[in-house]
């Protein structure tokens, strides 16, 4: 097949075009209709962290009466969560992943913000706080692993060269762990990045926003969703959804070395999914050779 082939419409003749590409839009050149593909299903994998974040907005703005802004903000959180479920846009085993990912992020807030710890805070009132934390916290959490779980279906992810199940787990244990005992014994997040790198420099995922599949490097995936949580945590922090040291007195830039504890809590969220979804996809191929 020829260059032109490739990047000519007519390589998708056959091609059932989604709701998001209008007839005018479909001779357009095959990578713009990729390019806009992506944007979209990447849009709609955020569903849940998109809504996260103009509830912060809105409770700002709107008067809350003599609802804690936490907590509206929690209801709310749950409010998605449910329609998500209710709508058939997550299942309940994603639902069921995505609860485990709140109760870990939950537990590293609650230290976080511990007072001997202070690494942030959630200065405000509210009725749903636990030891300092809001329960809504967890839902920040959450909302990366919905975007993967998201992303998962919308771009038909595979892996390629991914490493043995248990040095994948253990890898994201020791990760999460390090966020609690760098407090205590050092920090290990550089030599646990070089680690990280080691076990998955061959590991590749495969998306596919239209009919051609492409792939990046995994670690290269981890960084880039790694930085724009850190230009969401920009936003939330504008919006007063949690507080760092340097921005009681005045509202600044979250620091850039947070780009690598994003990245690597990143690294804890894609790990789980993907063990869940791999479990799966062994689950089903057993199934057939049973049927």
């Amino acid at each position: 097949m020829s260059a032109i082939d490739i990047y000519s419409p007519h390589y998708l003749t056959g091609y059932a075009y989604p709701w998001y590409m209008p007839r005018w839009m479909r001779s357009l050149p095959l990578p713009l209709l990729e390019f806009w593909s992506f944007g979209i299903k990447e849009a709609l994998s955020c569903i849940f962290a998109v809504s996260f974040f103009l509830t912060l907005a809105l409770s700002k703005l709107i008067p809350l009466g003599g609802l804690p802004r936490y907590d509206f903000v929690l209801l709310v959180a749950l409010a998605v969560q449910f329609a998500l479920v209710y709508y058939g846009l997550e299942t309940k085993k994603e639902l069921m992943a995505i609860s485990l990912f709140h109760l870990l992020g939950l537990a590293l807030e609650i230290f976080k913000t511990a007072p001997g710890i202070g690494s942030w805070s959630y200065p405000e009132f509210a009725y749903t706080k636990v030891f300092g934390a809001p329960l809504y916290s967890g839902f920040m959490h959450a909302a990366v692993a919905s975007y993967m779980l998201q992303s998962w279906r919308h771009l038909s992810l595979r892996l390629t060269g991914y490493p043995h199940h248990s040095v994948a787990i253990a890898l994201a244990a020791a990760i999460y762990l390090n966020f609690f005992t760098h407090h205590f014994i050092g920090d290990y997040r550089w030599p646990l990045t070089f680690i990280l790198i080691a076990i998955f420099w061959r590991t590749k995922v495969h998306f596919k926003p239209m009919v051609r599949e492409f792939w990046m490097p995994l670690p290269l995936a981890f960084l880039l969703i790694g930085f724009f949580v850190w230009i969401a945590e920009n936003i939330a922090t504008l919006f007063g959804g949690w507080q760092y040291p340097n921005q009681v007195s005045n509202w600044d830039i979250v620091h850039l070395g947070k780009i690598s504890s994003w990245g690597l809590l990143v690294v804890i969220t894609f790990v789980i999914v993907a063990e869940l979804k791999l479990f799966s996809q062994r689950k089903e191929n057993e199934n057939k050779l049973t049927d």
